[in-house]
C-alpha cells in the first residue's frame, strides 16, 4: 500500500502544485481496536483519518485538525483528529443498524462537514464544508476551491483495516498554471482505490507522473495516539458546578470520567474535587486515586 503508516510530501521541480500522500494501516487497526464499529463506519472512519492527515500537512503551528461530519439520521457524530506530531485518533457515535454498503453521503443525510484548525496558542479557525458530491473526496474539493480558491484534487480509499488519500493542490500565490494543473490532475485522475491502497509511492508517483519530474520527500511517520489525559478530564470537571459534582460522589462513591476515543478511564473522589476547586489548585497529576 501507499508506504504504511507514514505521510510523504510530493515535490514538483518545476510546477506550482503541491502533492501529499498518506497511508494507515496499524494507525486504523488502534484507532478501531476499543470498538465494534460497523463495516461501513470502518470503512468510511478510514477515509476520514486518511484525509485529516493530508490536511494536517499544511500546518505551520502546534496543534491539531479536527474533521468532524454530522448528519440527521442514524450516525451522529464522524471525527478524525490529527496533531502536528501526526497522532491520529477517531471516533464514531450512530443509533441502530449500519448497513454494510453504506457510504459517505449515505450516513450522513442533510449533513455537513467541519475543518476545524486549533492551534496551541492563538485563534482557532473552522470551514463548514456542504456535503456536496459522492463522497468525502469531493466534499472535500468543493471546500478549497469555494473557499480558499484552490485547485484540488483528493483521492481516498479505506476497505475497513486500512486507508489511504492523495492530495494534489495548486500553490497559493504563485503562477497561475492552468495547463500544468490541467495536466497533472488529469493524470492524476486515472488514479484507481485499489491502487492507492496497494502500491508504495515510489510506485505510485512514477505510474502516475513518470513524465514529470517530480519526487518524494522524506517520509514522516504517523501514529494512533489519544491526546486525553487525567488532567484533561480534570479540566473538564472543573467547568462544572462544584456542589452538582460532590452530590455525584456522594451517591455514587467517585466520579468515572472515561475516554471515548481509547477507552482510558479516569477516576475522581471527594479530594480531588476539593482540590480541583481550590484556587490555583488542580487534582492529582497521576492517575492514581486518593
Amino acid at each position: 500500500m501507499s508506504n504504511s503508516d507514514q505521510i510523504q510530501r510530493i515535490l514538483f521541480d518545476e510546477l506550482d502544485i503541491r502533492g501529499v500522500v498518506s497511508g494507515l494501516e496499524q494507525t486504523c487497526s488502534d484507532c478501531f481496536a476499543n470498538h465494534d464499529y460497523p463495516p461501513a463506519i470502518q470503512q468510511v472512519l478510514g477515509e476520514m483519518l486518511a484525509a485529516v492527515c493530508l490536511l494536517s500537512s499544511n500546518l505551520k503551528f502546534e496543534g491539531r485538525l479536527i474533521l468532524q461530519a454530522q448528519g440527521q439520521g442514524d450516525v451522529r457524530l464522524l471525527m478524525a483528529e490529527c496533531t502536528h506530531n501526526h497522532d491520529l485518533r477517531a471516533i464514531a457515535r450512530f443509533d441502530g443498524d449500519i448497513k454494510d454498503d453504506a457510504n459517505f453521503i449515505d450516513l450522513l443525510p442533510q449533513g455537513q462537514v467541519v475543518i476545524t484548525v486549533e492551534p496551541e496558542k492563538g485563534q482557532r479557525y473552522q470551514g463548514v464544508v456542504p456535503l456536496v458530491g459522492d463522497n468525502l473526496a469531493a466534499c472535500l474539493e468543493n471546500y478549497f476551491v469555494s473557499s480558499e480558491q484552490l485547485p484540488t484534487q483528493v483521492h481516498l480509499a479505506s476497505d475497513g483495516e486500512k486507508a489511504a488519500g492523495m492530495l494534489l493542490q495548486v500553490l497559493p500565490a504563485e503562477g497561475t498554471g492552468e495547463e500544468d494543473w490541467e495536466r497533472i490532475s488529469h493524470l492524476a485522475s486515472t488514479l484507481k482505490s485499489e491502487e492507492l491502497l496497494t502500491l508504495d509511492n515510489e510506485t505510485l508517483l512514477y505510474r502516475l507522473f513518470h513524465e514529470e519530474q517530480c519526487r518524494l520527500y522524506e517520509a514522516d511517520d504517523v501514529r494512533f495516539k489519544c491526546t486525553c489525559s487525567r488532567e484533561r478530564s480534570a479540566a473538564s470537571l472543573k467547568m462544572m458546578d462544584k456542589q452538582e459534582l460532590v452530590g455525584v460522589i456522594e451517591e455514587r462513591g467517585q466520579i468515572d470520567v472515561n475516554c471515548q476515543f481509547c477507552n482510558a478511564h479516569y477516576q475522581f473522589d471527594l479530594a480531588d474535587i476539593e482540590a480541583l476547586f481550590v484556587e490555583g489548585g488542580a487534582a492529582s497529576g497521576s492517575d492514581q486515586i486518593h
